[in-house]
């Protein structure tokens, strides 16, 4: 069976297009088809190999695949919000003061003619250095705002995440790692003086994210062309696909600290600082008989404050593994989302898929779970900034966008892994 996943224009109702409801009812038809092959071919298994049924669910599992992403694009466009909470009848930016329609129409100037000094003049009333040491200005709040609310929705991680927003270069979480002495007493029982609290404190710095999308003259000279919209368009990408491989695996020089290069231990050996893993039980693999198991094991890893808003985390190939499991009543683990918009499940979690997770192999950390919400800190500094270089790379113009973020793990009882090892 083969199956069309083209585009069609989208029209609204209700909050949700008319396409990206037909994309459900489409992925629900094909799951549907989905269990009756793989029904079929696990009815076979032992009797006879039927190499065309196995090829039959791998292609199915693969047009799943393909369906959840176009899902997902539907649902990223219907995220991206307009410029400054919206746009007036003849199509113009509304803008909330003057100030605001001043930086604007200094950066405008500055992007399209290279004229810096509306922005120069605009910074050094606001008491601050009109460039940094990489040169540059500050756009205008509304894109700043664009750019992060692009960023949290194509960004798996930062969309689970806690997000704070700093001024400085670092910022510092305390956190207790002795508290006071505590107990019952009686309501005339003496009590004794308690201990003082141990308090530390985990770092965050920022560091530097950049992009440098390029344009030409032509677009620059376009009346028509929305400037902010287009920055925000050119950098969304770059800047999440930096971001989210950093969040998952960066090793904090000059970029966030992901979680999975925090150290892992067992689980039953858990202490702060570490991370927690529950072992699938083969090596490089789920084991041949249940291997749902382990994934109960992973959630029941968490305590229950955390559990009830927990995430499971996972690229594509392993989530097209584990769309072939069903329970002991014989239903299918994996679900796809219940309504247009939403995210697929698993064990009634939801499913975060970020492909910068590990494919299952020897000791892989492919299967994250856990409340990330408290689990793992972003921090981004205030402001991105825009240099205009039409020098480096004639006949364009580059600019030299760069954004400030940090990131690392502020709750090790938060999150725990799943390791494909025997133990």
């Amino acid at each position: 069976m083969d199956y069309d996943i083209t585009d069609t224009a989208p029209e609204h109702k209700s909050g949700i297009s008319s396409a990206a409801r037909g994309e459900h009812d489409a992925i629900m038809a094909m799951f549907e088809e989905f269990k009756a092959s793989n029904d079929e071919r696990l009815a076979a298994v032992g009797r006879r190999a039927d190499v065309l049924l196995d090829e039959k669910v791998d292609r199915i599992n693969g047009a799943l695949d393909a369906q959840m992403k176009r899902i997902d694009d539907l649902a990223l466009k219907s995220a991206r919000p307009l410029l400054d909470g919206g746009r007036l009848d003849d199509g113009r930016v509304r803008f909330t003061d003057a100030s605001a329609r001043e930086h604007k129409s200094a950066f405008d100037v500055y992007v399209r003619q290279g004229e810096s000094s509306g922005l120069r003049l605009m910074e050094t009333k606001a008491l601050s250095v009109g460039s940094n040491a990489d040169g540059g200005y500050l756009v205008p709040a509304q894109l700043e705002q664009e750019i992060g609310s692009r960023l949290a929705a194509i960004s798996p991680i930062r969309a689970i995440s806690s997000v704070r927003e700093i001024s400085g270069n670092v910022y510092k979480k305390p956190f207790m790692t002795a508290g006071p002495a505590t107990g019952w007493v009686g309501e005339t029982d003496t009590r004794t003086q308690t201990t003082s609290p141990t308090l530390d404190a985990l770092s965050f710095p920022a560091m530097e994210l950049y992009a440098m999308p390029a344009a030409t003259a032509t677009l620059l000279d376009d009346s028509a062309v929305n400037i902010d919209e287009w920055i925000a368009s050119e950098v969304e990408l770059t800047f999440a696909v930096q971001e989210g491989a950093a969040f998952v695996n960066g090793d904090g020089s000059n970029k966030p600290k992901g979680f999975l290069n925090y150290t892992a231990v067992a689980n039953g050996s858990w202490t702060w600082g570490n991370l927690g893993y529950v072992a699938s039980g083969s090596a490089g693999a789920f084991p041949s008989s249940n291997p749902s198991d382990v994934l109960v094991d992973t959630i029941y890893a968490l305590k229950a404050g955390y559990r009830q808003n927990g995430n499971f985390v996972m690229n594509r190939k392993t989530q097209a593994a584990i769309r072939k499991f069903k329970d002991s009543g014989g239903a299918y683990l994996w679900q796809p989302p219940a309504q247009a918009g939403g995210r697929a499940s698993l064990m009634t979690f939801p499913l975060i898929e970020a492909e910068d997770m590990p494919d299952i192999g020897a000791n892989s950390l492919s299967i994250a779970f856990g409340d990330f919400r408290r689990g793992y800190l972003i921090v981004d500094r205030l402001g991105v900034r825009v240099l205009r270089d039409p020098y480096s790379a004639k006949p364009y113009v580059l600019f030299y966008t760069t954004k400030r973020v940090g990131g690392g793990v502020q709750d090790f009882d938060a999150i725990k892994l799943v390791k494909f090892a025997a133990s």
